[in-house]
């Protein structure tokens, strides 16, 4: 007898992660992929059951200086990344208003999207979903299951909004995030909002300083290693 694949079992956030990985196994037959790819989906899916689920404590951090404020459930799917989902990417968004504003939205159980990470104009870092669950901030399913959104607070159109302050946090932030992922410290891998494939926001913008940003993550990370040399590289290449 023919047996769905676990995922296809417990169900799904909306349907497409069974349709695209969905593997039909038992009687020779595969609807996708092969065994490997079953394996991948249980591995994914086992430590959801009941009896495998990790502790969690609430308020934990990842990265150690920022503080917590938790988004909405809501605007967030648990997760167990990177043992479900690798991280690879992460997405540098702005907030197109204040720090407060962002805190107020993300826990907002109704307004259906929040980032990792909020960064106000004094590089103060507040933490408000966990690196291991799946934050809405990409407007991108696949993007948003392999990413670790980044806000800032302010304006694309207000380059006064992108302090020393900030540029420096973040930079911290995105160099600590790297190094626990093993994240490549260049544009490939670190990537604006606008760059997200199908989204429609332009953030973080023109005024924001991409080469002045990647220097910076990139000394932050060198120092996280003991001061080798890692240098922040372009599109395409690694740092």
């Amino acid at each position: 007898m023919a047996v769905v694949s676990v995922l296809a079992v417990m169900g799904s956030e909306s349907g497409k992660k069974v349709g695209r990985r969905a593997v039909l196994l038992g009687g020779g037959a595969a609807v996708l992929g092969t065994a490997a790819l079953a394996r991948e989906e249980l591995a994914r899916a086992w430590w959801r059951l009941p009896w495998s689920e990790k502790e969690r404590t609430d308020g934990e951090l990842d990265h150690k200086p920022a503080e917590w404020r938790a988004a909405s459930a809501a605007n967030s799917r648990r997760a167990d990344r990177p043992d479900d989902f690798s991280v690879d990417r992460v997405v540098i968004h702005v907030v197109q208003g204040s720090y407060a504003t962002a805190l107020k939205v993300f826990r907002d159980p109704l307004h259906g999207a929040a980032t990792h990470y909020v960064v106000r104009k004094d590089g103060h870092v507040a933490q408000m979903v966990r690196e291991l669950d799946v934050a809405f901030h990409a407007g991108n399913r696949d993007m948003n299951e392999r990413s670790i959104g980044i806000e800032h607070e302010g304006f694309v159109d207000r380059p006064e909004d992108f302090t020393a302050a900030m540029y420096a946090g973040s930079a911290r932030l995105t160099a600590d995030i790297c190094a626990r992922h093993g994240i490549p410290v260049d544009r490939e891998h670190i990537i604006g909002h606008v760059e997200v494939e199908g989204t429609d926001h332009t953030d973080p913008g023109p005024h924001w300083d991409w080469d002045r940003y990647m220097e910076l993550v990139a000394k932050e990370r060198a120092r996280l290693d003991g001061g080798g040399p890692v240098r922040a590289a372009g599109r395409g290449t690694r740092g």
